[in-house]
């Protein structure tokens, strides 16, 4: 049997066992995207949230194999303080406008950088025969930070696949953290690799989805065109996928519809492309380079792409470390605890500004949107 035709099976495969996973949760999700997301779109908090709408100063960074990347920089206020550079690093299938909320409540504090990773977004496609990896993601966002950033401090913010392109940069060039990064935050990451064989479904049918999804993939990349009009066609069933693996259960039906929106605009072949990296991640040698560099990690409990378990790993291998776990939160924290997150960006800038390196670690678990964090007091995590 062909190698193409065991992938065609593969993609029945997976297709069907998905379909069949996601129905019963369809009915559940899709009637509360209507009654929620569009009839009380009034009792969400961020139903007028103007996703998408900041933009900033537009730059086209070129990478050295050909790629145009996608900058947008936000300048400071004349009183912001000490001349400091944030950039911003997205997701898998996302793109920078996830940072919105931290856009909008750190604008003016800091001179911000938000860029498109290769394929995703307004920046470049994958270019034919191109050899992808997370190395590679970490380069790119080496010629941003040489391009936008070339002098004074810099602070580097890593989401999900944007904290591996983080530290995949520091594991290629370890030299820029000896002085020039003067910070790092990740959120919902990971430094070793993920186990993408279940998807998060149960038992046998994780692993038979598991191990059907990279033939699966391959094959419906090769027909983008169907793809992309399926995936138009089955929005609700987007809005479903995503409501189960990037939220916690009770979150805003808005911040699900636009994380679903991102996710629908990344082509097909793209996704193929960047997944396979995912379960070969090692990005161990990174960790001793971000020791003694001041950082903020986030974890959150229902992460189901990124599991808790593996900030916690990285945060006890830094050793000024502010580490905060959200306990209502999914792989999505940045937009589902956005307050928490933007928090810790801001104390970690007053930490680089005022020098203070000393090694400490501290901890926080945040079980309430409506509580603010309750230290448990300077405790290795």
């Amino acid at each position: 049997m062909s190698r193409l035709v065991k992938a065609a099976r593969a993609a029945g495969t997976v297709g069907t066992w998905l379909g069949v996973a996601s129905a019963g949760a369809a009915v559940g999700f899709a009637a509360e995207r209507y009654t929620m997301g569009r009839s009380l779109k009034g009792d969400d908090p961020y139903a007028d949230e103007p996703f998408g709408s900041l933009r900033g100063e537009s730059r086209t960074v070129r990478t050295d194999d050909g790629v145009d990347l996608h900058v947008e920089v936000d300048e400071p206020d004349a009183d912001a303080g000490p001349d400091v550079t944030v950039v911003f690093s997205h997701g898998f299938a996302l793109t920078q406008d996830s940072w919105h909320f931290q856009r909008r409540d750190l604008r003016g504090r800091a001179r911000l950088v938000f860029w498109d990773q290769r394929g995703h977004g307004r920046s470049g496609a994958l270019p034919e025969g191109g050899e992808l990896s997370l190395a590679r993601l970490g380069a790119d966002l080496g010629h941003v930070v040489d391009a936008v950033a070339p002098h004074g401090p810099v602070v580097l913010v890593g989401h999900s696949m944007g904290g591996m392109t983080l530290l995949e940069l520091a594991a290629d060039r370890p030299e820029l953290f000896e002085g020039r990064v003067a910070g790092v935050a990740l959120a919902a990451t990971s430094a070793r690799k993920l186990d993408v064989s279940g998807f998060g479904l149960p038992g046998y049918l994780g692993k038979v989805a598991g191990r059907a999804a990279p033939g699966a993939l391959s094959v419906l990349s090769r027909r983008p065109e169907l793809v992309e009009r399926g995936r138009r066609m089955g929005s609700d069933l987007g809005y479903v996928l995503t409501r189960r693996y990037a939220f916690a259960e009770g979150g805003s039906p808005r911040l699900v519809e636009f994380t679903a929106l991102m996710n629908a605009a990344v082509p097909i072949d793209v996704v193929a492309e960047f997944f396979p990296l995912f379960g070969a991640l090692d990005a161990s040698a990174a960790l001793p380079v971000l020791a003694g560099v001041p950082a903020f990690v986030v974890g959150a409990e229902h992460d189901l792409m990124t599991p808790v378990e593996h900030g916690r790993a990285i945060a006890e291998q830094l050793s000024d470390v502010e580490y905060v776990e959200a306990t209502d939160a999914g792989h999505m924290v940045v937009l589902e605890r956005h307050e928490l997150v933007t928090e810790g960006i801001a104390e970690l800038l007053q930490r680089v500004r005022s020098g203070r390196t000393r090694a400490r670690r501290s901890s926080t678990r945040v079980a309430s949107l409506n509580n603010r964090p309750r230290p448990r007091g300077k405790e290795q995590v």
